[in-house]
């Protein structure tokens, strides 16, 4: 900004006031004189020339008549007079501004107010911070605010142009928006620029204003975030490669562990191997269940889970699970049991694998830090979504515990609890039941055990009492057992069924029962006698039929001994000691209607191991293989997984070339035509050496269309669950994909179907 002038400052101009305020005749004042002219008016070059002239003419007039009368001094004086007048109007004229016009006062006013205006807007500019610049379209400065000169370094940057000081500039979003870099003493800064382009009013020439702000701390915050937002995402690529390198590498292991047990308990074994056996698979599961754990973690957390939802038996997942972990509940001396109320759909569509890993989860937890008393597992609707309850009598958890017990990574107990876990489990129970639409929740009191609460919406099912489900309205039973999640379970399932229950937890409570139930009219028609009050209860009997008693008239009941499977194992079972059926902790539904309703007799007999895999149908899958024996070409690298898979389809009657890299592979396959028997199938492990499975694929589909040959069938077996895998072997020619470790069952279902398929 240039300094005022002083007939600026005199008028008023420079000193705060408008343009107008300082002159002595107002413009309006001119332009409302329209009868009378104002002084103003005569002050213009014409008038003071014409007034000069008449003057000298006046003088010259009287000092002739003057001078015929005789009269010498008073006209010499007047026409001096005159004469100097009109000089002096002359010479003022010479000297005189030129006198402006409306228009000329308009645009003054204009350079005025644009003046005070841009002396306003820089002094708000520099308060807050921002550069104000102005400058010609030819780039050169026209004029700029202080902030402006201090960070250019420069005392006046009028005439130069932005690339002179030092700035550079690269395009941002939008039109006439940039990124402008200022090379200052202290560094440099970035500045966000915006240009617009105006037409000044008083010369009408166009100059370009720019404003830019100091953005310097956001980028260097945003390039920090950008920066962390980039490893964050190569630590999540880098674990997701760590976990399919890991499980790859337990997985297959896994699958000759695993595989090599089934074929082992397909042999001559004596009970005691077979338990050694049973613990030795009940420990490979448990390794395969911690490799989902960490998979499924993996998932999650990238949201790649997805659900695979089927129509499913509640009651059947729910039992299985409480089995597979009763023997852990027995060895700490703990009872376990479920029941399901008779308003739970007999089926439901659900997924049953991710429901059985979140109860396999949290009951296990319960198991885990449980011990004394037990764990009861008891499921119902509630709210019109299904609920299963989790009651431990543990030592409960305190608000702290409660408060983080479903993050990752984290575990209550001392260190020999905290020793057997990820800390994974809940956590991802939790977001597994998110996806099911449902919850998973916790209550505890420190020093009273623990409740978890799992629910979701039922789905497809029928919430209607089945009226069939009234299966034990006849039956009046007494449970003689120890107080615990086994009597209360037991009794909760024979009432939901209809039936009526007593309980009693001692042989005193079970004499007084039989009393009351013989007094009321109300015959017994079972009793059900825990194995752990056995002895209690034959004393019972022989006392009170010798004396006559309550118990005497009730020696027609059926009587049933309910037993945990580690007792059953070291009883003699050779004689039923008076018992019609022997029925096994924790109990199932089924198996207790067989025995009120009398259609089971006996032992129970039951597989803990074998009952709680998939259901897959094994017999009529192995009569298909066996009845389509053909010729299969196995590919697997690993010895013991070869021996397995060699010797599980050998035994289904299949004949069995096996090769141990793709380069065997593909010479075999290359060489199949002139071989005596070309293989019918092909099954082969997707990373051999020798090269990738992906591209054999791509190759065997080529041949086969060129050559117009028979599709060979390819089943492939991997360890890797990378995203869209599966979906890149379909594509790629593969016709089924078996993740490792292989079920032998499935694997036999698979290949009987293909070969079955190519036969036909």
């Amino acid at each position: 900004m240039s300094e005022p002038s002083p007939t600026q400052r005199a008028t008023g101009a420079g000193a705060g006031l408008g343009p107008r305020q300082g002159k002595t005749v107002p413009v309006q004042a001119m332009r409302g004189a329209a009868v009378l002219p104002s002084p103003a008016a005569l002050s213009g070059p014409v008038a003071r020339i014409a007034f000069a002239l008449v003057g000298i003419a006046a003088a010259a007039l009287l000092l002739a008549v003057a001078v015929r009368a005789g009269l010498h001094l008073l006209p010499v004086v007047i026409a001096v007079g005159g004469l100097a007048g009109a000089f002096l109007l002359l010479a003022d004229e010479r000297e005189a501004p030129v006198p402006r016009t409306v228009a000329d006062e308009d645009a003054q006013d204009a350079v005025w107010q644009s003046s005070e205006t841009a002396a306003l807007l820089s002094t708000i500019h520099d308060a807050l911070g921002d550069l104000a610049v102005m400058r010609g379209m030819d780039g050169r400065i026209v004029a700029a605010n202080r902030l402006f000169h201090q960070v250019c370094g420069r005392a006046d940057a009028r005439g130069a142009t932005c690339a002179e000081l030092g700035l550079r500039f690269e395009p941002a979003s939008g039109p006439d928006h940039y990124l402008a870099q200022i090379a200052t003493p202290a560094g440099t800064r970035l500045y966000d620029w915006h240009d617009v382009v105006l037409r000044e009013p008083a010369q009408g020439r166009l100059i370009r204003h720019s404003i830019a702000r100091d953005v310097t701390e956001e980028a260097l915050a945003a390039s920090e975030r950008e920066e962390a937002r980039r490893r964050a995402e190569e630590a999540s690529r880098a674990k997701s490669r760590l976990l399919a390198t890991v499980s790859h590498e337990i997985r297959t292991p896994l699958s000759g562990i695993l595989g090599m047990s089934r074929l082992l308990a397909e042999t001559r074994l004596s009970g005691e191997q077979k338990n050694y056996l049973a613990g030795m698979q009940q420990s490979g599961h448990a390794l395969v269940q911690l490799v989902e754990d960490l998979i499924d973690f993996s998932s999650l957390s990238a949201g790649r889970f997805l659900l695979h939802p089927a129509e499913q038996d509640l009651r059947q997942v729910i039992e299985n699970v409480v089995e597979m972990l009763s023997p852990r509940a027995h060895e700490k001396g703990i009872e376990i049991g479920a029941t399901i109320a008779a308003d739970v759909p007999r089926l439901m569509t659900f997924d049953a694998a991710r429901l059985r890993q979140v109860l396999f989860n949290v009951i296990g937890n319960a198991v885990k830090f449980t011990g004394k008393g037990g764990v009861l597992v008891a499921a119902d609707v509630f709210d019109g979504a299904l609920r299963i309850r989790i009651d431990d009598s543990g030592p409960g958890m305190s608000a702290d515990e409660l408060a983080r017990v479903f993050d990752e990574f984290e575990q209550a107990g001392d260190d020999a609890q905290r020793a057997k876990g990820t800390g994974l489990g809940l956590a991802i129970s939790r977001r597994i039941m998110e996806a099911f639409g449902g919850s998973l929740t916790a209550s505890s009191v420190a020093g009273r055990g623990s409740r978890f609460e799992v629910r979701f919406p039922v789905a497809g099912a029928d919430l209607s009492v089945d009226k069939r489900r009234r299966v034990l309205a006849g039956a009046h039973v007494l449970v003689l057992a120890p107080d615990g999640p086994v009597a209360a379970a037991l009794a909760a399932t024979v009432e939901t069924l209809g039936g009526e229950c007593r309980r009693a937890a001692t042989v005193a409570d079970a004499r007084a029962a039989i009393a009351r139930a013989a007094a009321d009219r109300l015959p017994l028609t079972d009793i059900i006698v825990d194995y752990r009050r056995a002895a209690e209860f034959r004393e019972l009997l022989a006392s009170d039929e010798a004396r006559g008693g309550p118990v005497a008239g009730q020696l027609t009941l059926r009587r049933t001994c309910l037993i945990s499977p580690e007792e059953r194992a070291s009883h003699p079972v050779s004689r039923m000691d008076g018992y019609e059926a022997w029925l096994i902790r924790p109990l199932r539904e089924k198996s207790l209607v067989d025995v009120l309703l009398g259609r089971l007799k006996g032992i129970e007999k039951r597989d803990a191991i074998n009952d709680n895999r998939p259901v897959l149908r094994e017999e009529p899958a192995r009569a298909a293989a066996v009845a389509n024996a053909r010729r299969v070409l196995l590919a697997e690298d690993d010895p013991v997984n070869a021996l397995m898979l060699r010797t599980v389809l050998a035994r289904a009657g299949h004949a069995v070339d096996h090769v141990s890299d793709f380069a065997a592979l593909e010479a075999a396959l290359h060489g199949a035509g002139v071989r005596q028997v070309a293989p019918a199938l092909v099954v082969t492990d997707l990373n051999m050496p020798g090269g990738d499975g992906l591209a054999m694929l791509s190759r065997l589909r080529e041949r086969e269309a060129a050559g117009g040959g028979r599709r060979l069938p390819v089943i492939v077996l991997t360890s890797d669950n990378r995203d869209g895998l599966h979906q890149s072997l379909i594509a790629a020619g593969a016709d089924a994909v078996i993740a490792k470790p292989a079920d032998p069952t499935r694997l036999l279902a698979e290949v009987g179907r293909f070969l079955a398929g190519g036969a036909a």
